[in-house]
């Protein structure tokens, strides 16, 4: 009988031990559900106060409270709430005048998108009589550099990121007083040709196929198809409203001037088995001309300049400024003049063919064709009762047909200024620009 008393005793204080135990148990899991398992599900995290967490939310409609920015470029709110933000947003875009002169370099949008590339230009620009610099809105590839609000560009697809901080870069030339023109590459986009091959032009043997330029026929044969630069049927009015909605888009992200390149036909390739697909059997001048009015009263502004507008400039081929046709691309001098603020000739020696002028090879005389090209040209422009200082050329600074030495870049910035004129602008693919033909600032 006493043996069952101990016996009962004994499981007695077993089961209370248990009990403690399991109540320690639950107690235990209880802890680590609360702070360990249901944070990381929830992406929730405790405050060291008490009461407060930290958990990230995105705000309804976007709407934001009062805050303070912290290092992370986030906004806080009451210490509780974290919203990321895009710093962009907080940008207030400006605009500054025209200088006279403009003395610029060009920036790919590569380069733009490059901190350490362009802040060398950056540099080099603060340090020397330049003034401006033109960066790559949408290039010959098609691509959009920077994001766009814009829907229905949103909705092309045709956005490539390379400039992540647009908005603050602009904003920090225009605080150095540096003028900031965004150069749109026109009817050369292989992007929109691809995408809406009824506006491309095409070839004439088989209207199904795009045309190929000579450039392009070099990718292909090197099987790099996608290096394809094909073109866009200038007469097209979806493209004209395409490449002013680019336009307007750079200007509210705080571009100042639009430059608008290969507004043109094509001048190379087998031109003899090309076709329009719009504009088939219209005068390509006139085709250009409208598409040249339509720019210019797209950027007029109300009343045509009260209100606040982007400049526009148009690239040309440099033979335009003593050519009185219309080089078989479309382009004549004096209508681009009438229409646009400012015409930038593409006055590279090395471009024009051996004897232009005279000279056996242009590439190896850069005064001379550069002076004799603009020269012409002011005279044009004056006998067409036009401002001569709306001839604003691209001068060379890269080695093709002659190894381009500081002297070659500034002979044709003399040549510029002995012709009459005081703008100019420098072109280097590679953007690696002469700094020893520029004058300190």
């Amino acid at each position: 009988m006493i043996l069952f008393q101990k016996i009962e005793i004994l499981m007695k204080k077993i089961i209370k031990k248990k009990r403690i135990f399991l109540i320690f148990l639950a107690g235990f899991l209880l802890v680590v559900l609360a702070y360990f398992i249901i944070p990381e599900i929830y992406n929730f995290k405790y405050n060291a106060k008490l009461g407060q967490s930290n958990h990230e939310s995105i705000l309804p409609n976007n709407e934001l409270p009062q805050a303070v920015s912290t290092p992370e470029n986030a906004i806080s709110v009451n210490t509780t709430t974290t919203v990321k933000v895009n710093p962009e947003d907080a940008v207030v875009v400006t605009h500054i005048d025209t200088p006279s002169p403009v003395k610029a370099v060009y920036m790919s949008s590569w380069v733009a998108g490059n901190l350490s590339f362009r802040n060398k230009i950056f540099d080099m620009i603060k340090r020397t009589e330049l003034n401006a610099v033109v960066i790559d809105v949408k290039d010959s590839t098609g691509h959009i550099s920077f994001s766009v609000s814009n829907p229905e560009l949103i909705k092309m697809g045709s956005v490539e990121k390379r400039v992540k901080d647009i908005k603050s870069f602009i904003d920090e030339l225009h605080k150095n007083n540096i003028y900031v023109i965004g150069r749109i590459a026109t009817f050369q986009d292989p992007y929109f040709a691809k995408k809406y091959s009824e506006f491309a032009v095409k070839k004439r043997s088989d209207k199904t196929a795009l045309w190929a330029d000579d450039k392009c026929k070099r990718a292909i044969r090197r099987h790099q198809e996608k290096l394809c630069t094909y073109w866009l049927d200038a007469g097209t009015k979806e493209v004209w409203d395409y490449v002013v909605a680019i336009g307007h888009e750079a200007y509210m992200d705080g571009f100042d001037e639009l430059n608008f390149d290969y507004i043109r036909y094509p001048a190379d390739g087998d031109l003899k088995d090309i076709y329009y697909p719009v504009s088939n059997g219209k005068i390509r001048a006139e085709v250009m001309k409208s598409f040249f009015t339509y720019l210019h009263d797209s950027f007029a502004g109300v009343n045509n300049e009260v209100t606040l507008r982007p400049k526009i400039s148009a690239d040309i081929f440099g033979l335009a400024t003593t050519e009185d046709n219309d080089l078989g691309i479309g382009q004549m001098l004096i209508p681009v003049s009438t229409y646009f603020d400012y015409v930038a000739p593409m006055d590279y020696p090395s471009h024009f063919a051996s004897d232009t002028y005279g000279y056996k090879n242009p590439a190896t005389k850069p005064y001379e064709i550069v002076n004799f090209s603009m020269k012409k040209a002011v005279e044009r422009l004056k006998t067409a009762g036009i401002d001569s200082l709306k001839l604003r050329p691209w001068l060379q600074d890269f080695n093709l047909g002659a190894q381009y030495t500081p002297e070659m870049v500034r002979a044709q910035i003399k040549a510029v200024d002995d012709a009459g004129l005081n703008s100019w602008m420098l072109w280097d693919p590679e953007n690696t620009y002469t700094e020893d033909a520029l004058l300190p600032q």
